[in-house]
């Protein structure tokens, strides 16, 4: 049974577009994310499941949504994705086939060689499609991680559980 959930964000929890301000004082950068992925995290943590948020890039809009979806964990800034996880799977005492990872570039094929399963998402980097257990359906930011979700949801026969919690 997969128990964590592995998340990159640019291009997989978004669209992986990055919308700057002009303010050279206090440069922003604006994200969006999907409303669905979203409703998928609320249920997975409903059921007692855990996530991680692991990216490499740091922004304290990344540090808000998972905050909103109670994400258990964010890694920000983080270069080697792969050992992240191998350390979050050793504090939580899980081994690789109980956990997940969707990425959508390079730098998380080191984050893939540490779960069980693996997905990308429809518009993922080439050199992806090929290292991945799942090439998904839909794009980065726009139903991916509700995608990722709802497969394992019905792999693990969990799936008519999370219908009837809406009902």
């Amino acid at each position: 049974m997969i128990e964590l959930l592995c998340i990159d964000v640019d291009g997989t929890l978004s669209d992986g577009k990055l919308h700057y301000t002009l303010n050279t004082d206090s440069p922003e950068i604006f994200k969006s994310f999907n409303v669905k992925d979203g409703l998928g995290l609320v249920y997975w943590h409903k059921i007692g499941k855990k996530s991680a948020i692991i990216t490499g890039r740091s922004n304290p809009i990344v540090e808000r949504r998972a905050k909103e979806l109670n994400i258990d964990f964010i890694f920000m800034g983080i270069k080697d994705k792969g050992q992240c996880v191998r350390n979050l799977k050793e504090k939580l005492h899980l081994n690789t086939e109980s956990c997940a990872a969707i990425g959508d570039d390079m730098n998380d094929i080191l984050m893939f060689k540490e779960v069980g399963i693996s997905f990308a998402p429809l518009d993922c980097a080439n050199g992806i499609k090929n290292i991945v257990t799942i090439n998904l359906t839909k794009e980065g930011g726009n139903g991916a991680i509700r995608e990722a979700i709802e497969y394992i949801l019905k792999k693990e026969d969990l799936y008519e559980e999370f219908l009837k919690c809406w009902q």
